[in-house]
């Protein structure tokens, strides 16, 4: 009966120290596979048009009669609206800037400016036309003609594209699916199945105009995704 228990009590040792071992072996294991992962960059890029512009367009006046002078600015803003409704433009499209006034006599070198007060303002396009107004540019001649100096400088024409929350689903998507590719080519590479997600980031969403061609925009995103390996 000793004998009996003894040989039980045996058995019964080993299979605990068996079960340990493989309880320890799985933990190893576990521990030692959970920081294999591989971590890829996917990218989504789309091109578009802008779907709105700021077109500020600039004049000023020169001369000594104050009241007068904004008098005849008035007139040059009511020409230059007419010229851009021959164009297509709508009244809605307008809106008047501010009035600066100067007075070039409080301070100069030399000999004292002809005419004492000048007088600047703009007349902004703020539109969705936006092919309009890239069809419009260079086409002050007629003002021209009317000895109305009418400039437009290039930084200040404003293009812009406002759909990008109705993009963002569908690039996110294709910048994950694309970085789950990349994932995929290196588990296989390594011999390695591809696990789930660790950890995920989206980047920042950018918005780039082209070069030539500034009412064209370059929209870009890249997600960082990491993967288990296993």
């Amino acid at each position: 009966m000793d004998m009996k228990n003894n040989l039980l009590a045996g058995a019964l040792v080993a299979l605990g120290l068996t079960l340990s071992g493989l309880f320890i072996y799985c933990g190893i294991s576990k521990f030692a596979n959970k920081d294999r992962a591989v971590s890829v960059k996917g990218l989504s890029t789309r091109e578009v048009e802008a779907d709105y512009a700021v077109w500020p367009l600039s004049y000023s006046l020169s001369g000594n009669d104050l009241p007068a002078l904004y008098a005849q600015l008035e007139q040059v803003s009511a020409r230059v609206k007419k010229h851009l409704l021959a164009l297509g433009f709508e009244e809605s499209d307008f809106r008047q800037g501010s009035v600066s006034v100067s007075n070039n006599w409080d301070s100069y070198y030399g000999s004292r400016p002809e005419f004492k007060y000048t007088l600047s303002t703009s007349l902004i396009v703020s539109t969705d036309k936006v092919q309009l107004v890239v069809a419009s540019q260079g086409k002050e001649s007629s003002l021209l003609k009317e000895g109305l100096i009418v400039t437009t400088e290039k930084w200040n024409l404003d293009y812009q594209f406002n759909g990008l929350p109705e993009l963002k689903p569908s690039m996110i998507e294709e910048a994950t699916q694309n970085a789950r590719a990349v994932a995929q080519k290196f588990a296989d590479d390594a011999q390695c199945s591809l696990g789930s997600i660790r950890r995920a980031s989206q980047g920042q969403f950018s918005i780039e105009s082209d070069e030539y061609q500034p009412w064209v925009k370059h929209v870009r995103v890249v997600t960082t995704v990491d993967y288990f390996l296993e």
